[in-house]
């Protein structure tokens, strides 16, 4: 038996989501979660802190890259414009992802811990922006509206994706969220 399994932690990420499904994110064990996939707790160890990280880990990458991808949006652009650029390239953050992103979502929706750890996931990224904002000269409280708008904007963006990942790329459901919104403000 070999002693590293290159897909071990999405072996490990397959098992756990089919067990919260089948038996709710409270009713799993770690034990069951490697029993499923056919590996060792010490093996999910090397991969997961406990069985919530089997749904967050790897997000606390994402508010440095959402903060850096408006950094680097066109300098010409207005604050919500470099904002939805952002977006759009935080797509390729999930291409890898969309496969699992729903099942994920159902998982977090059935339990208010991981709903609360969804919003403090979600409030990091909002800070992030905001300083990023705030960095291309919006002011504290233009920064902090656009950062929340955009969150909103990225939430509707991907639930739609990966709830039809066959349709639209991930840059098409961002521009088309964001014109959804822009139509319900304009009078």
């Amino acid at each position: 038996m070999p002693r590293w399994d290159p897909e071990a932690k999405e072996r490990l990420r397959a098992a756990a989501l089919e067990l919260f499904a089948e038996h709710g994110y409270e009713n799993a064990t770690v034990t069951q979660i490697t029993e499923r996939a056919g590996l060792t707790r010490r093996t999910f160890s090397r991969y997961f802190a406990d069985k919530r990280d089997v749904l967050f880990a790897g997000s606390e990458q994402l508010p440095d890259a959402m903060a850096d991808a408006v950094r680097r949006a066109d300098l010409a652009l207005p604050p919500f414009q470099a904002l939805l650029a952002a977006l759009v390239e935080a797509g390729d953050l999930f291409a890898g992802l969309v496969s699992h992103a729903a099942q994920r979502r159902a998982v977090i929706a059935s339990s208010p811990e991981l709903q609360e750890r969804e919003r403090t996931k979600l409030a990091a990224v909002t800070e992030a922006v905001v300083e990023a904002l705030r960095e291309r000269g919006a002011t504290e409280s233009s920064a902090k509206m656009l950062a929340q708008v955009g969150i909103a904007v990225f939430q509707t963006a991907f639930e739609r994706w990966t709830d039809h990942p066959e349709g639209a790329d991930f840059a098409a459901r961002v521009q088309e969220a964001a014109a959804e919104l822009a139509a319900h403000l304009t009078p």
